[in-house]
């Protein structure tokens, strides 16, 4: 039986708890989902990062204008949020140009350990650095896999906090009251009609307000499954992933756990000007990744070039596509800097 003081059962197991708790230990819990030695995140899902090395080529690329907005400081940071095995760090090191690189600090942020055979440069990280950073903060995928609890209008119309136990099952709790109450209010109003449901964003949006204190100047980015206020999904957006397949979620650590973000409620948590949201799709664009063919003409001159090119285009429209990788949403922060940094590819180089 559970023990409603404690949620601990007579066979030593948990009780129903909220979805924000059960998913912090068994995503981040000693034996969770991201602290073990496993292949990490590309071996269950596959990211912008691991489609192709053309995002981590236009993440190098926005470095490249931010270090210009900046004056080209003696020090560029470049902090890798959710750095998984450090892949998108290590691609951006590498395209960036020589000059750009040699007066870069590079840091991954990530609960799981150092993995073999990272360059000794990056500074490898279980939280946030703890002085002030001047450059980019890129954030990808990060704030999906920040908890969050789960809301469900009851019978009477009252939305309820949703208790869920280790394999799965779930009742629903307590009425949401106080701050989270607020921010459902504001952010994602469910109306009285029974078993509608909302993902409570109020922790992601104190997370990328954190994230983004780091700046002492620069800019911030989260790139993430995103919604708006104009179009909340009716019964949220919580899944899970398991070796490269969406699954029920069930939070005992033997899969990713996460759920879309309201990345316009993050925005305005920061109370900053300048925020923008873009979609993938026009925010790649814009850093000159297109998925445009090659011209055929290619083909007769340059047989080889033509391929990889072909190639390189089709990578690129992946990255892109509509209903797919182009749909994620870009959360752009910038902190003392006012040139936009997402212009059109051809305005940028005129400029």
């Amino acid at each position: 039986m559970t023990t409603a003081t404690t949620g601990e059962t007579e066979g030593g197991g948990r009780g129903p708890r909220g979805w924000r708790e059960a998913a912090q230990e068994a995503l981040y819990g000693p034996d969770g989902f991201y602290r073990g030695p496993g292949p990490g995140p590309a071996g269950h899902f596959r990211t912008s990062v691991h489609a192709s090395p053309l995002f981590a080529d236009a993440v190098a690329r926005l470095l490249c204008r931010v270090d210009e907005a900046l004056g080209r400081p003696e020090t560029l940071d470049f902090v890798d949020m959710a750095a998984g095995r450090g892949e998108l760090v290590t691609g951006v090191l590498a395209a960036l140009p020589a000059d750009v690189t040699a007066r870069v600090r590079a840091y991954a942020v990530e609960l799981a350990g150092r993995p073999d055979g990272l360059a000794p440069r990056i500074d490898w990280r279980p939280a946030l650095p703890p002085e002030p950073v001047t450059g980019l903060l890129f954030a990808n995928e990060w704030l999906d896999n920040v908890p969050v609890d789960v809301a469900e209008v009851d019978p009477a119309g009252v939305p309820r906090r949703v208790l869920v136990r280790r394999d799965g099952t779930e009742e629903l709790g307590e009425p949401v009251t106080g701050a989270e109450a607020g921010w459902l209010a504001r952010w994602w109003p469910l109306g009285a009609e029974e078993g509608l449901r909302a993902e409570i964003g109020l922790p992601r949006d104190r997370a990328w307000t954190s994230a983004v204190g780091t700046l002492a100047r620069g800019l911030a980015v989260a790139v993430d499954y995103a919604h708006t206020a104009a179009a909340r999904p009716p019964f949220g957006t919580l899944t899970a992933f398991r070796e490269g397949r969406e699954t029920t979620p069930v939070p005992d650590g033997s899969c990713d756990l996460t759920a879309h973000v309201a990345l316009d409620a993050c925005a305005a948590a920061c109370a900053l000007p300048g925020a923008r949201l873009l979609s993938q799709r026009d925010a790649l664009r814009a850093l000159g990744v297109s998925g445009v063919r090659p011209p055929l003409a290619l083909a007769s001159t340059d047989p080889a070039g033509y391929v990889r090119a072909l190639a390189r285009a089709g990578e690129a429209a992946e990255l892109v596509a509509p209903g797919g990788l182009g749909d994620f949403g870009w959360l752009a922060q910038p902190v003392g800097i006012a040139r936009d940094l997402f212009v059109d590819v051809a305005d940028d180089e005129e400029q």
